[in-house]
């Protein structure tokens, strides 16, 4: 049985709460990003939550090869990749790139070669179905894009995109725009749990309540469960019928334009 939970404006959040925050954990597709792009105000609120001394981390279901650049160029901490199979960061007193697998290379090579045969019957069971544009740059996971470079799927093929996946043992979870699905027991929460204790020496256990997450679809549930102030942006309301948790706060605007709204309450209550 799904969570039931209200979603309320995030007008309504008490400016203490907000003032209280000291870092942002975030998705991109749809979250930072609007219809594919990143905006310059979407960008220009990451750096300004950075600037103001909050911690910033993306958490996307993105591939390794994106969050390379991500940990280098964009104004964040660190970046939480493929659904939590690792986090990289820039070091910048050593003046490099740093990754922390969750999964040894042995059990990354394992979980590809078993990811090749649901592969293989994904695109023979759901023809309209494709393999994302971004897998050559994946190392732990493979993305079938349903949405974003293929004519958008109903919701029955998405499903059995699902099912196919867990009839191989895998793990499943549903984006915006792509089915991601893995061998291993993680996903963007507990990895995020892990990233903040050994990487920050932050216990989210204790200090939850400190640090927002935003995101927009079903991936994103388990940090919108933990979470107590978690922050979707408007077009989560298109998911909530599939949330088996959903946020505690709801912006007006959708996607980019939605964390911008979030970052605006969250710099104003600061101030």
């Amino acid at each position: 049985m799904l969570e039931v939970r209200p979603m309320e404006p995030l007008e309504n959040c008490p400016r203490e709460t907000l003032a209280a925050v000291r870092g942002v954990l975030t998705d991109i597709d749809d979250t930072v990003s609007s219809e594919g792009t990143l905006t310059a105000e979407a960008y220009g609120a990451l750096q300004a939550l950075k600037k103001a001394g909050l911690l910033v981390v993306p958490v996307t279901g993105r591939p390794a090869g994106w969050c390379d650049h991500i940990a280098r160029f964009w104004p964040v901490d660190a970046v939480v990749g493929e659904n939590g199979a690792f986090w990289m960061w820039h070091d910048r007193s050593q003046k490099r790139l740093r990754t922390r697998f969750i999964q040894s290379e042995a059990e990354r090579a394992e979980g590809r070669r078993r990811l090749e045969r649901v592969r293989a019957e994904m695109l023979q069971e759901v023809p309209g179905a494709g393999i994302a544009s971004d897998q050559p740059y994946r190392l732990a996971d493979l993305a079938v894009d349903f949405c974003e470079d293929v004519p958008p799927l109903p919701a029955a093929e998405v499903r059995r995109i699902v099912a196919i996946f867990e009839r191989h043992g895998a793990h499943a979870k549903v984006s915006s725009i792509h089915v991601n699905g893995w061998f291993g027991d993680y996903d963007k929460l507990t990895t995020s749990l892990t990233m903040m204790r050994e990487l920050f020496g932050i216990d989210l256990a204790v200090d939850k309540a400190a640090y927002v997450f935003s995101g927009d679809s079903p991936n994103d549930a388990p940090m919108f469960g933990y979470f107590p102030n978690a922050v979707g942006v408007a077009n989560v309301v298109d998911f909530a019928d599939l949330l088996e948790h959903r946020p505690r706060w709801v912006t007006s605007g959708r996607s980019g334009a939605g964390f911008v709204e979030l970052a605006k309450a969250l710099l104003a209550a600061r101030a």
